[in-house]
């Protein structure tokens, strides 16, 4: 009976490692994404004429 709770909290903590990774790298990617965007946007502010 143990030994299924033990394998139940093992794929529960790996399960959790891995959904974190995934999210660290979603979120680096979003953020290096913003800042390109946000450096092209004022790269490109210099040649607007109102």
């Amino acid at each position: 009976m143990s030994e299924k709770a033990y394998k139940a909290m093992n794929f529960a903590g790996v399960a959790n490692i891995v959904v974190g990774v995934i999210v660290a790298v979603v979120g680096i990617t979003a953020g290096v994404i913003a800042i390109v965007s946000g450096a092209r946007l004022l790269k490109e502010k210099k040649g607007l004429i109102f």
